[in-house]
């Protein structure tokens, strides 16, 4: 079955977040990736020096079944506003799994992102729900 956890999205203020949120619970990050990290394509340009500094994807494990995850927002994807800044973020146990999970929740909302295979090795889409819900949903194709 699917894992449901928390995805915070900061405007700059990942590192620092995430630094804090490990200060408390303890841990070390499993994953922590930059926008210069992340290969360009058509659909995404590289980014300013600044932001290829900025957070792509942090990831610390709280438990054995919860990963606080995050990232920062950039000029390609908007500015956040406090508050609103989370997703849900499901882990699928297969494709199809991710696909009807993310058919399924995304009627009659509006896609943002659809499931396509990722540079990181997952099979990964995002949309809002038609509740104003933002969801990600991720099946690791390449196991971690």
């Amino acid at each position: 079955m699917a894992t449901v956890n928390s995805y915070l999205t900061f405007n700059g203020k990942t590192e620092e977040a995430f630094n804090f949120y490990k200060s408390v619970f303890g841990g070390e990050f499993a994953y922590i990736g930059k926008f210069k990290d992340m290969p360009a394509d058509e659909n995404c340009p590289p980014p300013s020096a600044e932001e290829g500094e900025l957070i792509m994807h942090v990831s610390l494990p709280i438990s054995k079944e919860t990963i606080l995850m995050g990232s920062d927002a950039t000029s390609f994807s908007g500015s956040v506003t406090s508050g609103t800044n989370f997703s849900i973020s499901i882990n699928a146990d297969s494709k199809e799994e991710a696909d009807k999970l993310f058919a399924g929740l995304s009627a009659g909302g509006k896609v943002t992102m659809p499931m396509e295979n990722t540079f990181w090795g997952a099979y990964f889409g995002m949309f809002t729900d038609k509740f104003g819900i933002n969801w990600m949903v991720n099946f690791d194709e390449i196991p971690k």
